[in-house]
């Protein structure tokens, strides 16, 4: 984000293959970028203004004796 706020674009990839390119907004401003956003569907505003709250945050409990860090790295290794 700090190289988009800086005028840079960015291409997002997933796993090597570009998926998407996030820039700054043009000279819309962006007020009226988010608002145009909202009128089309893509996003919706937050419903409280401020930091998200995180209380409600609960981490997963991973089954099956393993550790995330061992089921992540299976998974890689049956994709490849």
């Amino acid at each position: 984000m700090r190289a988009v706020r800086a005028g840079q674009e960015v291409v997002l990839t997933d796993r090597g293959e570009a998926i998407a390119v996030v820039k700054p907004l043009e000279h819309r401003g962006r007020e009226k970028a988010f608002q145009a956003m909202v009128t089309e569907g893509l996003i919706r505003p937050a419903r409280q203004k401020g930091p998200m709250k995180l209380s409600r945050f609960r981490p997963l409990k991973v089954t099956g004796g393993r550790t995330l860090a061992e089921a992540i790295s299976t998974d890689r290794e049956e994709r490849f």
